[in-house]
């Protein structure tokens, strides 16, 4: 087996090296794109959210002023 030359070792450990570069560019790239889609997606849950609490804060006044209505009328009859 030949002894391997200095050369062929930085050869080696420089394709090493660009391997590993290629993967860690490919994670980058990765949580880029998972970090754009959390991101829309916290977007849409704080409108979802904002939604539901307006909602909430109708059915309650609707709710209030029924029974305001209610304890009107018991106190008519």
């Amino acid at each position: 087996m030949p002894k391997p030359t200095p050369q062929s070792v930085t050869e080696l450990e420089l394709r090493k090296l660009e391997v590993r570069l290629d993967e860690l560019i490919r994670t980058v790239e990765r949580l880029k794109e998972e970090n754009r889609s959390l991101r829309t997606q916290q977007e849409t849950l704080v409108s979802e959210r904002a939604g539901l609490i307006e909602k909430s804060e109708l059915a309650r006044n609707r709710v209030e002023a029924m029974i305001g209505r209610l304890k009107a009328m018991e106190q008519n009859a």
